[in-house]
């Protein structure tokens, strides 16, 4: 049987309104691939530095999946952003420099399209990047394949068409659990999505083979 540090992946991508298709998309996937996913959004802790938080849950995470395509300047600053190549940079450090355990980390790159992180983040130039062009499809597909040859052989998990089905199915029942809970789909926390995720998947389980 797994441990929890074998099954849980740190999500390193963008959650605001303008990207939150695709890490949703990546969310359900991961959990319905039977993992777990993590996110440094999932704990609000004003007592905690926020990189001593996220270093504490790449810590707990044997692998990652880090979107390092948004790279669009902010309206205001006219800056990028980059914490997602700066997160990326801790897990590969602490599969470097880490303990045994660390250094079993593995994890899977993302980005919009092929070569184009050799523009702004060349020093990952070698690395396996997968492209998703922001299509919902072709993530959830990257993180499927990844995820399988990451399990063991005898771990079933569902074709990349299917969990998107699964996934669209989902998405469009979540409105109606948010209503329930008298939750705005818009206002939903990391750990709010998560739990709606859980509890979706339970009871729509893909059939024992």
């Amino acid at each position: 049987m797994r441990s929890e540090y074998e099954l849980s992946v740190f999500i390193n991508c963008p959650f605001d309104s303008a990207y939150r298709k695709l890490p949703y998309a990546i969310v359900f996937t991961v959990h319905d691939c039977g993992y777990i996913a993590r996110s440094a959004l999932e704990l609000s802790d004003t007592s905690q530095v926020r990189i001593t938080k996220i270093l504490r849950i790449i810590s707990e995470c044997q692998i990652g999946l880090h979107d390092i395509s948004r790279t669009e300047l902010d309206s205001k600053t006219k800056l990028p952003r980059f914490n997602m190549p700066l997160e990326l940079g801790m897990f590969l450090a602490a599969k470097e420099y880490g303990s045994a355990k660390q250094r079993r980390k593995i994890c899977l790159v993302l980005d919009r399209s092929p070569h184009r992180y050799q523009k702004f983040c060349s020093d990952i130039a070698g690395q396996d990047i997968s492209t998703h062009g922001r299509n919902i499809g072709r993530a959830m597909r990257a993180v499927r394949d990844f995820l399988r040859s990451a399990a063991p052989s005898n771990v079933i998990i569902p074709e990349g068409a299917k969990i998107y089905k699964r996934y669209l199915r989902f998405s469009a029942a979540l409105p109606a659990l948010c209503h329930e809970l008298g939750q705005p789909k818009e206002n939903l926390t990391f750990r709010d999505y998560t739990g709606f995720v859980s509890t979706w998947l339970k009871e729509h389980a893909v059939p024992a083979l």
